[in-house]
């Protein structure tokens, strides 16, 4: 991934698909001789030029505009070639094409010649990988690393939450943070490295410093940036939610009635759904990626095709950050259901870890005899659900809408989302988390040995220094060439 970064690239940088504007983007070294070749005219540095670009016959392709931007001032801090034409999938095609024979041209006058080794240059031009040119503004200092993850975050969220979480990422709001931190853990290394060199003097060195006091003020503004970092997660993440029970329970009723749309079908027959039905909603901002699975029973009562939607169902199930457990509140006194509920419970139990939720819905309230048809929530308080011995219990009709929205504030409530929050949010992604998490656990080893009346100040230096890494490694100031390959080859081609 990280090879050829002499080479100049090219890629349409626009949806596939027919549209009203196409965009093909090159990038690369000294492109003013070769956007002359291709457009017939000298380009002005930002400035849009309407022109006819032609084929080696002189045959128009299509009129378009050509925006030329002169590094480092582009998106890839290299010179940056724009063609704005038709947005045809084979229009744009043909452009990517002529710019390829203009290459080779101008490598072939440059061979003849043996002189501007500008063209030559351009003699590589080649089509771009997925997020190279976001690589390339990566590595020419335009963004930093976790910039150039929010360019692909705010094309891929799923909710305006998300969307703006990731533009104040990319606008460097997340950034700042992490370069505060360094800043502060920077000092402190530094005078924990100086200490070292007056070993008489360092107990008295340090307590004049205040190092217990800089190491507990970093403690705390580590603090808050987690909890805004996780929060940031999970915009980006959002939750996996599974809906399982028993067949005619109302699982699909339950996945239509969080959508809002009819998504899947509904009848009385046990078994209608045979495969998962996945749909994303958002709750307050946050994605939640809802699972509808085939009903749970014994393989036995299943023909051939059931039985393999009962597999992938407990495959999804195990996968989940929430299990939404639905029953049917009308048959909850026939024994047969009853022990069929306790099986697929004692299985859950079994398979799933202790730290996944498991929330009991008691669906068809609205049919109790107790508890009168409801049309609306206004006509029944919200607080519908009971906490007993950790066992989350709500009662719900999916066909009213009844108890729908203590069922959504549950669901916020076990991604951890704190409501609200979200307009001071940045986005953020789970390797942020990890590395914020070793600092926090570096930051304890180093309060334990200050804490000491001997401090060993050379395991102190070293676990400051780890933390430093862990948090450069967020932003890129270090970072492998394997985690830069794993984070590009996630972008769109064409950014």
């Amino acid at each position: 991934m990280l090879a050829h970064h002499d080479d100049a690239i090219i890629a349409v940088a626009t949806a596939p698909g027919r549209g009203a504007v196409g965009i093909v983007r090159i990038s690369g070294k000294h492109l003013a001789p070769f956007s002359l070749a291709l457009c017939g005219r000298v380009l002005q540095p930002r400035v849009a030029s309407y022109l006819s670009l032609n084929d080696k016959d002189a045959t128009p392709i299509d009129q378009v505009l050509a925006l030329y931007f002169q590094g480092p001032h582009s998106y890839t801090g290299e010179d940056v070639l724009e063609l704005q034409a038709h947005g045809g999938p084979v229009v744009l095609q043909m452009i990517v094409a002529r710019c390829f024979e203009v290459a080779m041209t101008l490598l072939a006058n440059a061979r003849e010649n043996a002189s501007n080794s500008n063209q030559q240059t351009l003699a590589n031009l080649r089509l771009a990988k997925p997020g190279e040119f976001t690589e390339r503004a990566f590595l020419n200092h335009k963004l930093d690393l976790a910039q150039a993850e929010a360019v692909a975050d705010l094309i891929d969220a799923s909710t305006e939450a998300a969307a703006r979480g990731a533009s104040r990422s990319l606008a460097g709001a997340f950034s700042q943070e992490i370069e505060q931190l360094r800043s502060a853990l920077i000092h402190l290394r530094t005078l924990v490295e100086a200490t070292l060199d007056f070993p008489e003097e360092e107990i008295d060195f340090l307590q004049q410093a205040d190092a217990r006091g800089q190491l507990t003020r970093l403690q705390h503004k580590l603090a808050g940036v987690m909890q805004k970092t996780q929060q940031g997660a999970l915009l980006r993440e959002g939750v996996r939610v599974v809906i399982a029970g028993q067949p005619n329970a109302g699982k699909s009723s339950l996945l239509n009635a969080l959508a809002g749309v009819e998504l899947a079908i509904v009848t009385p027959i046990a078994g209608t759904t045979r495969d998962a039905v996945q749909q994303t909603i958002q709750i307050d901002g946050v994605p939640v990626h809802v699972v509808d699975t085939a009903g749970l029973r014994a393989k036995q009562e299943a023909d051939e095709v059931e039985r393999i939607g009962i597999d992938r169902a407990w495959r999804h199930i195990e996968g989940a950050d929430a299990v939404l457990f639905v029953h049917d509140v009308l048959r909850q006194g026939e024994p047969a259901y009853q022990v069929a509920d306790a099986e697929i419970a004692q299985t859950l139990a079994s398979n799933l870890p202790k730290q996944i939720p498991v929330v009991h819905i008691w669906n068809k309230a609205d049919a109790l005899k107790e508890v009168a048809p409801i049309e609306n929530d206004q006509e029944r308080p919200q607080q519908t659900a009971v906490q007993n011995d950790n066992v989350r219990e709500i009662h719900i009709s999916a066909k009213t809408g009844f108890g729908l929205d203590g069922l959504r504030q549950e669901l916020l409530r076990i991604a951890g989302w704190q409501g609200g929050a979200s307009e001071g949010l940045y986005m953020a992604r789970a390797r942020h988390v990890q590395a914020l998490d070793e600092v926090h656990a570096h930051f304890d080893i180093a309060e334990a040995h200050l804490a000491q009346k001997a401090p060993a100040l050379d395991v102190l230096a070293e676990e400051l220094r780890l933390a430093q890494n862990a948090l450069n490694a967020i932003t890129g100031e270090f970072s492998s060439d394997d985690l830069l390959g794993v984070i590009f080859s996630s972008f769109c081609i064409g950014k």
